[in-house]
């Protein structure tokens, strides 16, 4: 049976918990029904969010609070404290995050980067996620420095370790230098934008779209499903294309390659009727041109505009399938084929023979 001073401890501890979980139980409710009668900008994230993480540390809160009380300034206590500061500390560093996720939903309802003009949106977003990241790192840094301040044994080592520190600085930072390389990348690309959420590149040639950035690298997803990791860096240091840097409209090219006795305008009354039906063209552009000849063919040219990449991809399937039926069913003489002449015979040829 437990002796007196720590049952009293803890039934403080029971009912101070018991205390926290009802107040967040009614705090919830009543942002829960406030939300139902006139939905407030964030409040609904902040219900998902918030609920579980302040669900432990109110509570936890009112239990430092409690242990606080002369009662309980015993040194026999003093683990009951520590245990509660700590557990505290990382309820509260929970709830910090879940508040940033709540400030990440309440941006993205104001920037949807499912409209056609989303540049702005797409701008905000790498930049919101790219802090969100540095700051879940400086939370998560920050509470356990917290909580190893705690322990008295934990002080007393980093005091002696203080002299030591430089060195060991220097050290760890020519080991981690890649990675500070990369961080200090990821900074600039947030802010200078040469790469932003789904903006299509063309990287070590390959065509995709930029799907995650991370603290340390860059996934590109590329056009059959394949993904294609990149540090950060890369895109600091190397050339790449990004079709959509400015806006997200593209322009698709089609090129067929046709004998010389394909007439052009034909093909471009028949561009202007393939596009005219197709629900991705933006009702832009739509230009056919001649852009090369050879001793075999000549090249024609199909220019077609798109509001964005999936688009722009679906739209030049659609045409280059489109031309050539048309090229087969009315000018068939006019595919590539190879000419073999014979020349006539002359008359000493025939005197020959």
């Amino acid at each position: 049976m437990l002796d007196w001073p720590y049952s009293k401890f803890l039934i403080t501890l029971v009912i101070t918990l018991l205390i926290g979980r009802v107040a967040n139980y009614v705090l919830f409710e009543a942002l829960i029904a406030v939300n139902r009668r006139k939905e407030v900008l964030g409040m609904g994230s902040m219900i998902k969010h918030l609920r579980r993480p302040c669900g432990w540390s109110i509570p936890l809160f009112l239990t430092i609070i409690a242990l606080g009380a002369p009662a309980f300034m015993d040194p026999m206590y003093d683990w009951g404290r520590q245990l509660a500061q700590v557990f505290f500390v990382i309820a509260f560093a929970w709830t910090l995050i879940q508040c940033e996720d709540v400030v990440q939903d309440v941006i993205r309802q104001q920037f949807d980067v499912t409209k056609e003009d989303n540049i702005r949106a797409r701008t905000i977003h790498t930049q919101l996620n790219y802090i969100r990241k540095i700051f879940i790192l400086i939370v998560v840094v920050l509470a356990l420095g917290v909580i190893l301040m705690n322990f008295d044994s934990v002080r007393q080592l980093g005091t002696t370790l203080l002299t030591s520190a430089g060195v060991a600085g220097i050290i760890i930072g020519m080991a981690a230098q890649n990675s500070i390389k990369n961080l200090l990348a990821g900074l600039q690309i947030a802010f200078t934008q040469p790469i932003r959420y789904d903006d299509v590149v063309i990287v070590e040639g390959e065509w995709g779209w930029i799907e995650d950035i991370t603290l340390t690298y860059v996934v590109v997803r590329i056009w059959d499903l394949r993904r294609l990791v990149l540090p950060l860096n890369y895109f600091i240091e190397q050339p790449f294309q990004n079709w959509t840097k400015t806006n997200a409209d593209i322009l698709g090219t089609v090129f067929l390659y046709v004998d010389y006795t394909m007439p052009i305008e034909p093909l471009r009354e028949e561009l202007n009727r393939i596009v005219a039906d197709h629900a991705d063209w933006d009702k832009k552009v739509a230009q056919v041109q001649v852009t090369n000849m050879t001793d075999r063919a000549m090249e024609v040219r199909a220019l077609v505009s798109a509001k964005n990449s999936g688009c722009a991809w679906n739209l030049r399937c659609a045409v280059r399938e489109q031309l050539i039926t048309f090229i087969q069913k009315n000018y068939p003489e006019s595919l590539i084929r190879v000419r073999l002449e014979k020349e006539p015979r002359g008359k000493g040829d025939e005197a020959r023979g």
